[in-house]
């Protein structure tokens, strides 16, 4: 929304010029402050944030749907997928490798590697029965495999004669 929008622009019988407008000074203090600010953040800071969420593919057959994520570094009790009301949820935490010995005096100059908790939630097909679905990790790639349920059947149904 632009602020000109609610700054009036008449004066009882004259129009204001832009110059004497009160907010004007307000308008640039406040463009001021916020431009300093997102100056202040880094690019990667944000860029990492990004990449603590996997990367998913989703592939379909006629007989199942396959879900793969890259989660690279972690391992299978990192990760932790859920099936309700037809949403699947890949939930994990990459968690910073521990310190040991002589590494703990070490001074870090760059660190570029994500580290967090994350979620991925797909929407599936209705039906889909929690306990077919399969599940393997791999060299930090995770494949769900899920079959899709039966599809119905159309049924003609005979219209009789009321009694």
């Amino acid at each position: 929304m632009n602020l000109r929008s609610l700054t009036p622009f008449r004066d009882r019988t004259s129009l204001v010029r832009p110059e004497a407008n009160p907010f004007g000074s307000l308008q640039r203090e406040i463009d001021r402050v916020f431009d300093e600010f997102t100056r202040g953040v880094p690019m990667f800071a944000t860029q990492a944030l990004m990449n603590i969420v996997p990367s998913v593919d989703v592939a379909e057959t006629e007989k199942e749907i396959e879900i793969t994520a890259e989660l690279p570094g972690l391992e299978r009790e990192d990760v932790e997928i859920s099936l309700e009301d037809d949403m699947l949820t890949i939930r994990g935490e990459k968690k910073v490798e521990a310190e040991q010995g002589d590494k703990k005096d070490r001074n870090h100059h760059l660190s570029e590697r994500s580290y967090g908790v994350f979620y991925r939630v797909l929407q599936l097909p209705p039906g889909i029965d929690p306990s077919t679905v399969k599940a393997t990790l791999s060299n930090g790639v995770l494949k769900v495999t899920i079959p899709k349920p039966a599809r119905s059947q159309a049924k003609k149904i005979e219209v009789k004669e009321a009694a």
